[in-house]
């Protein structure tokens, strides 16, 4: 049995060889204080967050694409790969992507919690060379292509050429820095507190980068920070662009720093082949068409981006004996039972 992770800061999706994707849950846990046991993982204990009593404890154990909680880490994709993978006959073989600029330490806790769910061998791939494997993209010939994979915790910016990474930069801003922008933008301006998941609904219907309108807009609900009270605002496409417009430059600036930095045989392959979009955040509105006009190079998103990551973790195992870099050399790790 073979299983691939997305091990994502909001989400963790999990595939199986030649079944796709069977899972796609939150990255949450909650667990019980007093006793110390696990309550509930995934979309259940999403919808705990904020509703829950004192002694429940709603967690998300990754940070930024990497372990803040080893031991709910280990309890999180112990259930979640027990739900995927169902009856098993063997210990499964797993594999996991990472952000392109991982530390080893940051690695070795990765490759310890999967080991714990009592998988045979585990082996990380970066997410960038995941990503263009889940967009159907042929990266073993020398030719360049660029990928800009925006998650949830962090944003990967990397050329791939001959299957391997040949520039990359990774930031911490991406889908929950996001939420977190627009939290503070209203609070700034309005006086009301929002919370996150009312802060994501608002990014998700009003996100336009493109071309923003003041006429559109919709009614988000927080507490008034001086009254203490329920409280409601009118948001616009051109507010919520506002509060991202910070953050949105910021990854533009990264791209132009990647692109200088890469041979400009390759630049001219990305020209002509364009900067593919992957993860959560490719689907803000109008994101595609903002980067094209800010860069001056094609940008397209990839098919169904929210899982294209997880969907090149699974035919990564086609590919183990070309990737060389980023997946056998130096990131494999093998425990025999």
């Amino acid at each position: 049995m073979d299983i691939g992770i997305d091990l994502g800061t909001a989400n963790i999706i999990i595939t199986r060889r030649r079944k796709g994707v069977v899972l796609n849950e939150p990255s949450v846990i909650a667990f019980d204080r007093r006793t110390e046991r696990v309550v509930a993982v995934g979309t259940e204990a999403y919808r705990m967050e904020g509703r829950s009593p004192s002694y429940i404890a709603v967690v998300h154990p990754l940070q930024d694409g990497v372990i803040s909680d080893d031991i709910l880490t280990q309890a999180l994709m112990r259930e979640l790969i027990d739900v995927a993978a169902g009856v098993r006959v063997m210990k499964p073989r797993i594999v996991i992507c990472v952000p392109s600029l991982i530390t080893d330490v940051e690695k070795r806790a990765i490759l310890d919690a999967a080991m714990s769910t009592g998988s045979r061998k585990v082996h990380l791939i970066q997410e960038p060379l995941a990503a263009l494997l889940g967009a159907g993209i042929s990266i073993n010939k020398p030719v360049g292509h660029m990928v800009v994979d925006i998650g949830g915790g962090t944003t990967d910016i990397a050329v791939v050429s001959m299957n391997g990474i040949v520039t990359a930069r990774s930031l911490k801003i991406a889908g929950n820095r996001f939420d977190q922008s627009i939290i503070r933008y209203v609070q700034n301006k309005y006086q009301v507190l929002l919370g996150e998941n009312s802060a994501e609904k608002a990014k998700k219907n009003l996100c336009n980068l493109y071309n923003p309108s003041d006429d559109i807009i919709a009614p988000v609900k927080g507490r008034n920070i001086s009254r203490g009270l329920p409280d409601q605002v009118d948001l616009s496409e051109a507010e919520i662009s506002e509060a991202l417009e910070d953050d949105i430059n910021t990854i533009i600036e990264t791209i132009r720093r990647v692109l200088e930095e890469t041979p400009p045989e390759l630049v001219g392959d990305i020209c002509q082949s364009g900067i593919l979009l992957t993860g959560g955040g490719a689907l803000l509105g109008g994101l595609e068409q903002y980067l094209t006009r800010m860069l001056g190079v094609p940008c397209r998103t990839a098919r169904d981006p929210l899982t294209c990551v997880a969907r090149g973790t699974e035919r990564a195992f086609r590919h183990r004996d070309m990737l060389l870099d980023g997946f056998e050399r130096i990131d494999a790790y093998t425990q025999s039972r």
